[in-house]
């Protein structure tokens, strides 16, 4: 049974890179979509809103249906879902009809999102060993994907409708053949899903999955701010030119990657909790060098430091969440991932309203105060005995001896 875990954790790696994919197609004709419904910068930011909006009642939809009928039967269903809905924003030529098509576009990548999670984590368990990490990964590999597919297309002067249209037509295809590999886990009783247990049994909203949904809400928030302010505080503040703002951003970005591509092993040594409190502690120094020093090249050496930190964090949160109750692996995973989510949608407007009562540097003194609240809380993610909680043998599979 080694060669069919093998084959699921290779599926799950596609549904990564699938979701990464959809997305950043969707990321990149953000500005010929713009154009094509006749808005502004302001009504657009306002319409995304919408979009977390949808992928927040996506995540817990998907939540409780992964946990009653099986992960196996719900990722290629909402694979398919969000690569159906993805053309739907390259259709509408009004702010209505764009408001619409993001919220359905947002359900079916919340809907993905947490259903993959949820296998993920259920890989995670039959591996015995970290894992998670390298998933998340992935889903960057798949935004340099759609970025590069892009600009091949933009070439060919193909609408965005039918560039979302082929995309979206792929990745059905992609969704369907994928799902061959996924385990076949049996599905959770209704009680142990959610349905009726007790707030602190099984798959009930315990303080612990509550609490490591807010630290996933300060960490998914850090992230967000500097996706949206990382090349604007490089232009704005220390007057580099867009170019050298870009690639401070891409520091990050790759730092972040590194990291996490780094993160299975350094869990896998040292623990979940290390890998939370030191990377959030990374995280810390390498955004307060940004606040406070005046140098670019300072800069360029606090965004990767943050990237690096924080690379690692939200993976150990998802794990932490799903191994709690395996039975209720999607409504906890749901919970974590819906609030982390609503903090990368509020991060950037955070910043943006302080920036108001002090200078955009000043204000990322309080993603410092965030990464050391959860460099401090980082205990949570040892188990009821005291002892960091590491991935348990589950199901027939044998524990593979060599890493892919």
């Amino acid at each position: 049974m080694e060669r069919s875990l093998r084959a699921a954790r290779a599926a799950t790696f596609v549904y990564f890179v699938l979701n990464g994919t959809l997305l950043g197609a969707w990321v990149v004709h953000i500005p010929a979509i713009e154009e094509r419904a006749g808005i502004s910068h302001a009504t657009l930011g306002g319409l995304l809103v919408l979009l977390g909006l949808g992928a927040f009642i996506g995540m817990r939809v998907a939540g409780r249906l992964t946990d009653r009928l099986g992960p196996r039967a719900v990722v290629p269903a909402a694979g398919v879902l969000c690569s159906v809905t993805l053309v739907l924003p390259g259709l509408p030529r009004d702010p209505w009809m764009l408001a619409g098509a993001l919220l359905v576009f947002g359900f079916g990548n919340g809907c993905l999102d947490v259903a993959m999670n949820a296998h993920a984590v259920h890989v995670e368990k039959a591996y015995g060993r970290p894992v998670m990490s390298a998933f998340h990964a992935t889903f960057s590999v798949g935004g340099v994907i759609a970025a590069l597919a892009s600009a091949g297309v933009a070439s060919t002067g193909l609408s965005p409708a039918a560039a979302l249209g082929a995309a979206g037509a792929l990745g059905v295809v992609v969704a369907l053949v994928a799902a061959r590999g996924l385990l076949p886990i049996a599905p959770a009783p209704a009680a142990a899903a959610g349905e009726g247990a007790p707030p602190g049994g099984p798959g009930g909203a315990s303080g612990r999955i509550w609490l490591l949904a807010a630290l996933a809400l300060m960490i998914m928030l850090c992230e967000g701010a500097a996706n949206d302010w990382s090349a604007l505080h490089l232009k704005n503040v220390l007057g580099a030119s867009a170019a050298t703002a870009a690639v401070g951003y891409g520091t990050y970005a790759a730092a972040m990657t590194l990291g996490r591509l780094c993160a299975d092993r350094l869990c896998g040594r040292f623990g979940a909790v290390a890998v939370l409190r030191y990377g959030s502690a990374t995280a810390g120094v390498g955004i307060t060098i940004v606040a406070v020093c005046p140098w670019t090249w300072a800069a360029f050496a606090g965004w990767a430091l943050f990237g690096l930190g924080l690379s690692g964090c939200v993976p150990q949160l998802f794990s932490a969440a799903g191994h709690a109750d395996p039975s209720a692996a999607g409504v906890n995973v749901s919970r974590v991932a819906g609030l982390g989510y609503l903090g990368m949608l509020a991060g950037p407007a955070v910043i943006g309203w302080m920036t108001h009562l002090v200078a955009l540097n000043q204000t990322f003194l309080l993603l410092t105060l965030l990464c050391v609240i959860t460099a401090a809380s980082a205990g949570i993610l040892r188990t009821g005995s005291g002892r960091t909680r590491e991935p348990e043998p589950a199901g027939p599979w044998p524990l593979p001896r060599t890493g892919p």
